[in-house]
């Protein structure tokens, strides 16, 4: 049952009036982007993942090695892509498919 007092938003999907709250909640599960890495592991925020190969990062004149670990990942939204801090190294992004959970 729902608040009396809570606000209710149009639903163009469906076309029909919902309880805002429940209508932010749909929205939340469908735009939840599933990020895996090589071997199939689910990744998630805050995660440490190793590199399988090496890789030559773009502007910053250096390899990162295989095996080295990035800790506290972030997910960027695509299911491809995930945020990391590495020391000497701002703004890196690596592709899922060349880490793996640890």
């Amino acid at each position: 049952m729902t608040d009396s007092n809570e606000d209710y938003v149009y639903d163009e999907e469906s076309g029909e009036w919902m309880p805002a709250s429940e209508l932010e909640e749909r929205e939340r599960t469908i735009t939840r982007v599933e990020v895996r890495d090589a071997v199939g592991n689910l990744l998630a925020d805050g995660d440490q993942v190793t590199l399988i190969k090496d890789l030559d990062v773009k502007g910053a004149g250096q390899t990162l090695k295989r095996g080295t670990l990035i800790k506290s990942i972030r997910l960027t939204g695509d299911d491809q892509e995930i945020d990391c801090k590495f020391d000497g190294i701002k703004g890196l992004v690596l592709r899922a498919e060349f880490v793996r959970k640890r």
